[in-house]
């Protein structure tokens, strides 16, 4: 098979300037893409920013003979998006895909976490995936076609200690990916998951170095890539990292029809085995499918 090439596309980038994102920008470019660097340079726990990250990617996907451009927007920013939008269409004349992946970490327990830190992280990691998607969305409407990548996580599809914030808001773009890729089909939208297991700045301090030696973000970028392409499904969650890629699903089981009349308490407790009885059970590309089937039981199917 031929390989997987990007001439004559253009792709957005974010959180770009290091890390994964600064490796999905590079391999899209070695493949032909025209790419916006977009890095807000700010540290860790989202204070602070400057372009000069996001300069520096830049500079080398010029000198791998390739063409790019940086932008230092904040993705939570309503103006900010609106330039960086604006930014690689007065430089190239549309947008192909988007690769929503900037992102900040503000880790502490439930019981020490401030509300503060849990708006700021979903704003950040929710909201400045859903703007730059908002952003780009008519533009690919109209092209007729658009590839967008969003970033999820382990800790918001089965959660990790610490991370309340971040779990809910990186479950929260699952839950956002799965209405607008219904929406996107019509137009030849695409979007898809990458859920990475990475060592970069937001991981260095939590695993050892033998094992971040073998958590390399370029290990991850050829899914990315490849949710990015032409051939891409839409609404697949691809988890990744250290070379092993796998398919994350939302499993609902067949469940049982108790009925309606003195419908009580003890006949969910008494029939749980059923209810969670694993056989038959689906992932439903969407909603109304569940609905279909609670229809289908009581109709004794």
């Amino acid at each position: 098979m031929a390989d997987i090439r990007f001439d004559g596309k253009v792709a957005i980038v974010t959180g770009a300037g290091g890390g994964l994102g600064r490796q999905h920008a590079l391999e899209l470019a070695r493949r032909g893409a025209k790419v916006l660097v977009n890095d807000l340079g700010g540290s860790m726990d989202g204070s602070g920013g400057n372009s000069a990250a996001a300069e520096a990617v830049v500079a080398e996907i010029k000198a791998l003979g390739g063409e790019a451009i940086a932008n230092g927007s904040s993705v939570t920013d309503d103006a900010g998006v609106a330039r960086m939008i604006k930014d690689a269409m007065d430089a190239w004349g549309r947008i192909d895909i988007l690769i929503a992946n900037a992102g900040i970490l503000r880790d502490k327990s439930f019981s020490k976490m401030t509300i503060e830190d849990f708006e700021l992280v979903l704003n950040v990691h929710l909201m400045g995936t859903m703007k730059p998607t908002k952003a780009v969305w008519e533009i690919m409407k109209a092209q007729n076609y658009g590839r967008i990548v969003v970033t999820t996580s382990s800790s918001g599809l089965y959660g990790n200690f610490g991370q309340s914030n971040y779990g809910a808001a990186k479950l929260g773009i699952i839950g956002f990916m799965n209405t607008i890729k219904l929406e996107g089909q019509k137009n030849n939208i695409h979007i898809n998951a990458i859920s990475p297991v990475a060592a970069t700045r937001m991981t260095e301090g939590l695993m050892p170095p033998e094992v971040l030696e073998k958590l390399k973000p370029e290990y991850v970028t050829p899914g990315v890539v490849y949710l990015a392409s032409e051939e891409a499904p839409t609404g697949a969650i691809l988890t990744a990292g250290a070379g092993v890629f796998a398919l994350s699903r939302i499993i609902e089981t067949e469940g049982v029809y108790l009925g309606e009349g003195g419908l009580s308490v003890e006949e969910v407790r008494d029939n749980w085995s059923k209810i969670t009885d694993e056989a038959g059970q689906k992932a439903y590309f969407a909603g109304g499918e569940q609905g279909q089937k609670f229809f289908r039981k009581m109709a004794g199917g």
